[in-house]
């Protein structure tokens, strides 16, 4: 066998290898890196030069999800507050489940009682002290 046939021969089975140890990570690069010792570089380079393996890597992604949504739903029958909350902000945002922030402003708008000819009379008096 050839050089270039056993060097690519070698990428394969580390492709392999680093798409097990991924999905025994549930996903997570930095891990799958260690466990099948490849570099971080090797990994990026196989994702954007791959499409097979890109796949690979996206099925796991939504394995992972798949498995952490299954947690999720888990905790909610359990009847856990938060995650009952979470899920309702992230999911139920369509019916109004959703945070507010509002910006309530505690000082009163001096002009809003006034009428027209007090706030003339209140700017000219602004405009006299500024010009002198």
């Amino acid at each position: 066998m050839d050089t270039i046939k056993k060097e690519q021969s070698r990428t394969v089975k580390a492709k392999a290898d680093f798409i097990q140890s991924l999905q025994k990570s549930l996903g997570v690069i930095t891990t799958a890196c260690k466990n099948s010792g490849i570099s971080r570089q090797s990994y990026y380079t196989w994702y954007n030069n791959d499409l097979e393996f890109q796949k690979e890597v996206n099925d796991i992604d939504n394995i992972a999800l798949d498995f952490a949504e299954s947690k999720l739903h888990s905790l909610i029958q359990d009847g856990n507050c938060s995650a009952t909350i979470f899920f309702l902000k992230t999911k139920g945002k369509e019916r109004g489940y959703i945070e507010r922030i509002e910006n309530v402003n505690s000082q009163k708008d001096p002009f809003a009682e006034m009428s027209d000819d007090e706030i003339k009379n209140r700017l000219n008096e602004l405009r006299s002290k500024r010009d002198n």
